[in-house]
């Protein structure tokens, strides 16, 4: 059993992703942790799921000092729909797949459908790239240098 996590802000962007083995504690920290390196500042708020390793997660990292004690920690269902919303794609595209055999296998091909999803939603900014063309090839290239 594989297990994604997904953050998303408040424009609805996709700050990041990842796909764990398990749904503990740890995992849901890795989660956070690499969410926070990606944005590069703590968030003011984070609105997990209602899975309570998630909530204590949060409250440990807290503790710990990697994460702010100012950040707010709430729960609510309706705000979780914006995060439903955007991981509809990856359901979409991943439930006409037989499934995967390996679990590196499914991480290669879900960070692969997360990125042209990123790109479709336009978050990376392509205009400083000078690109002579503008099939996928060059295109997917400047994107995987500027991650």
């Amino acid at each position: 059993m594989a297990y994604f996590y997904r953050a998303v802000d408040r424009a609805g962007k996709t700050v990041d992703f990842r796909l764990s083995a398990r749904r503990d504690v740890a995992a849901a920290k890795a989660f956070f942790a690499k969410a926070i390196r990606t944005q590069g500042r703590t968030p003011e708020t984070i609105t997990p799921d209602g899975y309570a390793a998630s909530h204590r997660a949060v409250r440990e990292m807290k503790i710990d000092g990697s994460l702010s004690g100012r950040t707010k920690l709430r729960s609510s269902k309706y705000l979780n729909n914006l995060i439903e919303q955007d991981h509809r794609h990856i359901k979409s595209r991943v439930s006409v797949m037989l499934g995967f055999k390996r679990f590196r296998n499914a991480a290669i091909t879900l960070s692969g459908i997360e990125l042209m999803h990123r790109i479709g939603k336009g978050q990376f900014d392509l205009t400083r790239k000078r690109l002579k063309d503008t099939t996928s090839p060059p295109v997917w290239m400047a994107v995987l240098s500027a991650r």
